[in-house]
């Protein structure tokens, strides 16, 4: 699960003019828009748990497909990479779990 932020010219209801505005994003999809004029928040529905939920279910369920697609595009480089990808997944796996992690907890600051 990942967080992006950006901030982008935008019109405001509010201020009834463009301003500038901080979007939030969590994976790929929007959860807040704040006006950096007058303060206005405007946050979705968006379930944390849910998306990751979705997140990991399918990279779960890809897996094999996109396993199959590789060896089959280049089965030389694919077997010779294997055994460096296994020995490497633990250390990207502990990484995913830290941003996931960081993700939740700031979403968590967010809502309190």
């Amino acid at each position: 699960m990942k967080i992006s932020e950006i901030d982008v010219t935008l019109y405001c209801s509010h201020c009834h003019d463009e301003t500038l505005h901080h979007v939030q994003y969590l994976n790929d999809k929007i959860q807040s828009i704040d006006c950096t004029n007058c303060r206005r928040t405007i946050e979705t529905e968006m379930n944390p748990m849910r998306e990751l939920y979705k997140e990991v279910y399918k990279r779960v369920t890809s897996k094999p497909t996109r396993l199959t697609d590789e060896y089959k595009t280049d089965h030389g480089k694919f077997i010779e990479g294997f055994p460096k990808r296994v020995l490497s997944k633990p250390l990207r796996l502990v990484k995913y779990l830290n941003e996931t992690k960081e993700a939740l907890k700031k979403i968590n600051k967010k809502v309190q």
